[in-house]
């Protein structure tokens, strides 16, 4: 039968890179005029990333299945290079103490937005050929195994789980390392694995996190200012503190575009973590309830392809990117308003910032892929 693509998958997705490049466009200029004097430096730089966003993700729109299945390893251990190369002194940029970015030029990349696709894509491909009933050693044969659910499944999961942590780890990246183990938690879960397996990875997880907490005193102090961020109001809980006044500006109709005062240098990271809020200010409650929808769409549109596919590896594929990129979005909401602590991770779609929509828009099409030929 011949399939079509989602349309309205598609319509969603350009729907909401253009009201994220055109929300950023006045967002940007006043940032762009003091640090470059050009008030289109940020937004020429955005729209630069999404059109390279769109030709990346044409090509993985075309780009057939089954070789993507194949050379999912590959993909894989040049990201893990890629990772490992932020910590070289010539090819490693450092920010904010944190070393996450590859110079390229006058340009930086971060190679951990595009992990999160590799990491899916390796996973779904292997637990499709591990646990398809078409292996003679497949995951039907062993079902009723529970040594063989141990060995074929959850140690080699846990060992690259270990792995991923450990390069995150140092590149004091926790925010996007929980994004990328809750995408690939659900991978591994809807690959029908046990499901204590997916409980017992879950609660080591928040044992991990625990530990993270307690042992590094900054990440400590976030969840003390996410918990009471009264107490420091102009230090560590300014950000949140001006993240509400700008959500709490904007009433029910909002400032209306551009007329958002919390833009003029009140509100830290108003381009990339706290977007949400100046969207807030100057859409008011029905704009962030109308954005907040649109991604609950994308969520069910997304999970609509996954159960289209036919094929096991697309089935997963599809599961893992709609997850990352709706639990990320959910993710930096939650701590713009206050009901998670501050994470530090981009609004997909919206946030400045080039690698992560290139690497959305290669997620996105691959969901159209998907859609298609899946």
């Amino acid at each position: 039968m011949k399939r079509h693509i989602n349309y309205y998958f598609l319509g969603l997705s350009l729907a909401l890179a253009a009201f994220g490049l055109l929300f950023l466009s006045t967002l940007s200029a006043i940032a762009s005029l003091r640090s470059f004097g050009n008030t289109n430096y940020y937004l020429f730089h955005q729209l630069t990333s999404l059109a390279i966003g769109l030709i990346l993700g044409f090509i993985a729109f075309k780009i057939p299945l089954s070789f993507l299945k194949k050379v999912a390893p590959v993909m894989l251990l040049v990201n893990l290079l890629a990772l490992a190369l932020v910590f070289l002194p010539v090819v490693g940029v450092k920010f904010w103490g944190a070393s996450r970015w590859i110079g390229i030029g006058k340009n930086t990349i971060q190679p951990s937005e595009f992990f999160k696709i590799t990491a899916v894509i390796y996973l779904s491909s292997w637990l499709a050929s591990k646990f398809s009933g078409h292996s003679k050693k497949g995951w039907i044969s062993t079902v009723k195994k529970g040594y063989n659910n141990i060995t074929h499944a959850l140690l080699p999961f846990v060992v690259f789980l270990g792995i991923i942590t450990l390069l995150f780890y140092f590149q004091r990246d926790i925010s996007t390392l929980g994004i990328t183990i809750v995408a690939l938690l659900c991978v591994y879960f809807m690959a029908k694995t046990p499901l204590w397996h997916t409980v017992a990875l879950v609660a080591a997880g928040m044992g991990g996190i625990l530990l993270l907490v307690v042992f590094e005193p900054y990440r400590l102090s976030r969840l003390l200012t996410f918990l009471h961020p009264e107490a420091d109001p102009l230090g560590r809980g300014l950000q949140l503190k001006q993240s509400l006044i700008a959500v709490g500006s904007g009433g029910i109709f909002g400032e209306g575009l551009g007329m958002s005062t919390q833009k003029f240098g009140f509100l830290p990271e108003a381009m990339s973590d706290s977007i949400f809020a100046i969207l807030g200010e100057e859409t008011g409650m029905i704009g962030c309830v109308i954005l907040v929808m649109l991604f609950v769409w994308f969520l069910w549109l997304g999970f609509k392809i996954a159960r289209g596919a036919h094929d096991t590896f697309a089935k997963l594929t599809a599961v893992g990117i709609t997850t990352w990129i709706v639990f990320q979005s959910f993710i930096n909401i939650a701590s713009t308003i206050g009901m998670f602590p501050l994470s530090g991770i981009p609004l997909p779609f919206f946030s400045y910032g080039g690698s992560h929509i290139i690497a959305e828009m290669i997620g996105v099409g691959l969901l159209l892929n998907i859609s298609k030929n899946g």
